[in-house]
């Protein structure tokens, strides 16, 4: 008898709604808290186990959320505590999770606390930011440089002093040396624990602290491409001392400490030079991040050779920790267009989740993927990413990822909303919509849904160790292990074009069935379509 003591955050499947496209229903155009909740059927129609929701708390929505003026309370635009209250019962109802973002390493310009910090050199919050002097010539205190352009610093008339911000001027960051700010946020996670949340995603999660001498960053050896494009300077820099410092470790252990109390978990973003370094230290002995994601998959980088390098570069590095492999998200362009090009297959979506359920790790997987969504060419004049708008046209931003869902084709809008969009939608997401899909035994959403639920079947994917074989590209050949049971083979053809491929480990294996991918092994030659698969088990 095979005894499963894995923690049940290792088996599941992450899902991501971004609450701004998901469904209005109020018909302002942008989507909020009811709309998610009446798509949670939907949601666990697909066989994932947990519901991440990118912010929702109370902001100017400069950055769309992620510029949080009030931790503790939704912003109205996405309806009310109320609200939110009602999606956690539903969700929980239908046994699913429900994550939220939490965005601690600064707050809006309009927070209270920056209000109360910004009027003066000495009142309680005056050190709760970061601040700093001028040099003698005026100019800021040292060269960091803001993820969206530009000098990371701020001047402020009120304090005659410049302040950080590693994102937008709007976003001014906080001062976690502060043992006040530290037990304010700790204060606010308990407050949506206490609502009944099962776990948080913790935006920017290496960017709490920063060295206090204010040393500047030196020269980038080699360019930080994982995280932002090559048109921004922010990549010349090695970020050694404006982010990812050592004491944000200890910090770690606080959170993961007060999450214990509610059986709760914690993924964390980490965007940073060496991003498969840090997702092992923050994920390492169990005491603090349960998991952690990175962007290094989440790059125009599409081959066996990079996928291979990234996970195996993270379990060599790693002491115990879980890694979440993410391939699309809010802030990516679509996988199908940053990985197919202008025309991607179809095929292509059920391809990569297969390989991405395959891995070892929590996949995370980001609304309308898994109805193969390509990225939307939004025009500049209906572009609202600060982002995008600073280095158009050469990089376009974020919105392109971040359209309305599409629910059916046999209303204004994609059924998303009665009302004008936040932002338009394809007409070819009308044309892939939900309602459209969902009849379709071959579509890419019933592919999702069968490679999903086929995976909680196969305790190799979703507990054993991985080891991956030699093979040309574009093919990504693995075996996962489990004591007690069969190793799992499995194969995966990322190109589009057949291929075979002679495969001495696969001679005697078995097929398993029911996952969807064409492919077939015969004494150990592998025979594969264009963008196809196989899964076999190798008796002992």
């Amino acid at each position: 008898m095979i005894i499963n003591d894995t923690p049940w955050w290792r088996e599941a499947t992450i899902y991501q709604v971004y609450p701004r496209s998901f469904l209005d229903t109020n018909g302002d155009g942008v989507g909020d808290l009811a709309g998610i909740t009446e798509k949670l059927g939907y949601i666990a129609s697909l066989g994932v186990d947990i519901v991440w929701i990118s912010p929702f708390f109370t902001s100017p929505m400069k950055d769309f959320g992620y510029d949080v003026s009030d931790y503790c309370d939704v912003d109205p635009l996405f309806g009310t505590l109320a609200d939110f209250d009602a999606l956690v019962a539903k969700a929980h109802g239908l046994g699913l999770k429900i994550m939220i973002d939490q965005v601690w390493s600064h707050t809006a310009e309009a927070h209270p606390w920056f209000t109360e910090s910004r009027a003066s050199r000495a009142n309680p919050k005056a050190d709760w930011y970061v601040w700093a002097d001028p040099r003698d010539d005026g100019n800021p205190p040292n060269n960091w440089l803001s993820v969206f352009g530009g000098s990371s610093w701020q001047w402020d008339s009120r304090r005659k002093q410049y302040y950080l911000h590693n994102f937008l001027a709007s976003q001014p960051d906080m001062n976690f040396h502060h043992p006040e700010v530290q037990q304010v946020h700790l204060d606010n996670l308990r407050f949506w624990l206490e609502r009944g949340v099962d776990g948080v995603r913790m935006d920017a999660c290496n960017f709490h602290f920063h060295d206090t001498e204010l040393r500047s960053n030196p020269p980038a050896l080699t360019r930080d491409t994982a995280t932002v494009t090559d048109v921004n300077p922010y990549g010349m820099q090695a970020h050694v001392y404006d982010k990812t410092r050592p004491e944000n470790i200890p910090y770690l252990l606080r959170v993961r400490a007060l999450l214990n109390e509610y059986d709760a978990i914690a993924i964390g973003e980490v965007g940073a030079d060496d991003a498969l370094g840090v997702m092992a230290a923050y994920t390492a002995d169990g005491d603090k991040l349960h998991l952690a994601y990175s962007f290094n998959l989440l790059t125009p980088q599409f081959s066996a050779a990079h996928i291979r390098t990234q996970v195996e570069q993270f379990e060599a590095r790693v002491t115990g920790g879980w890694a979440s492999w993410s391939v699309g998200n809010h802030d990516s362009i679509r996988v199908m267009t940053r990985w197919g090009g202008e025309q991607p297959s179809p095929a292509l979506a059920r391809v990569v989740l297969a390989m991405q359920l395959a891995l070892k790790g929590t996949p995370c997987l980001y609304q309308g993927d898994e109805l193969a969504l390509t990225e939307a060419d939004v025009p500049f004049e209906l572009l609202q990413d600060p982002y995008g708008i600073t280095f158009w046209p050469e990089f376009k931003g974020r919105d392109g990822c971040r359209t309305p869902m599409p629910w059916t084709n046999a209303a204004p809008n994609g059924g998303f909303t009665t009302g004008t969009p936040w932002l338009p939608l394809d007409p070819a997401h009308i044309a892939a919509a939900e309602s459209v899909q969902d009849g379709d035994a071959a579509s890419p959403l019933n592919a999702a849904r069968r490679l999903i639920q086929w995976r909680k079947a196969q305790p190799q994917l979703t507990r054993g160790d991985i080891v991956f074989f030699d093979a040309p590209e574009p093919i990504l050949a693995l075996r996962r292990d489990l004591p007690g049971m069969a190793s799992m083979l499995a194969i995966f053809n990322l190109g589009p074009a057949p291929v075979t491929f002679d495969w001495a480990a696969a001679r005697g294996a078995s097929a398993v069935d029911g996952h969807g991918l064409a492919g077939q092994v015969t004494d150990g030659l592998v025979s594969l379509p264009a963008f196809g698969g196989w899964f076999g088990v190798l008796q002992a």
